[in-house]
This record gives structure tokens, C-alpha cells and sequence, in this order.
């Protein structure tokens, strides 16, 4: 714990006596809490931080604000990237201004100005 106390003697301190924690150093910080078997509470205990600053700067990381050196051990998920699905084709638009909602021979002409959250309802009604 010496070699820590030594070490957090050499962080800036701001006005008003607080650490002023440079950001390669809170990515460090949120980097060790990412190795096997390390908590978030160790951590912030090994740097005399309380666990939510820790949680604060892990958000920070996980927003882009903060970017995180590669530390022995440190464990990361796979990401896989999935191929977008096929976009349908759009129906070919019409001159007319009405819309037709159809469920098996009942055909309902709309305005085509007619409110989406209305075109839902009717549809919705259509399929009871």
C-alpha cells in the first residue's frame, strides 16, 4: 500500500484540495476494474476513490469519453456485428390521396391525410 500512497501523493490537487484526476489516469483506474477478478470496490479502494466515482468514469468509458489503455488480463466480450436485414421495397406510390386498409373483403378508404395512430386503430379493429 506504500507504493500506492507514494504514487497518489504525486496527483494534482485543485483550489479546493480534491485530486484532480487527469483523464489517462481515470482510464487506468476504469481499465483495472475490467481485469479477471477485480471489483470496482478494490479498485476504488487501491486508489482511496469511492466506488461510485469508479462507476462514474466506467460510464464516461463506456460513452467514448474515456479511452482505455490494454492491460494484462484485462477481459473484454466478443462483439458480433449482424448483417442488417433486407429492406422491403416501398409500394409504388399513387396520384390518388386515399389510403385503403384491406382485411379479407372489407376494404376501408382513408384520407391520406389521415393520423397514423387512427390508421392503426382501424386496423387493429379490422383484425378482431
Amino acid at each position: 500500500m506504500g507504493a500506492t500512497s507514494e504514487f497518489l501523493a504525486r496527483v494534482p490537487r485543485r483550489s479546493d484540495g480534491k485530486r484532480d484526476w487527469p483523464p489517462e489516469l481515470k482510464a487506468r483506474i476504469v481499465a483495472e476494474t475490467l481485469i479477471e477478478g477485480e471489483t470496482v470496490n478494490a479498485v476504488a479502494k487501491r486508489y482511496e476513490l469511492i466506488p461510485s466515482t469508479v462507476s462514474d468514469w466506467r460510464r464516461m468509458a463506456r460513452q467514448g469519453k474515456l479511452v482505455l489503455p490494454n492491460l494484462e488480463g484485462m477481459d473484454f466480450v466478443p462483439v458480433e456485428i449482424e448483417t442488417p436485414a433486407p429492406v422491403a421495397e416501398p409500394f409504388p406510390t399513387t396520384s390518388s390521396r386515399t389510403i385503403d386498409v384491406i382485411k379479407g373483403n372489407v376494404t376501408v378508404r382513408l384520407d391520406a391525410t389521415t393520423p397514423a395512430t387512427r390508421i392503426a386503430e382501424i386496423a387493429r379493429a379490422l383484425s378482431t
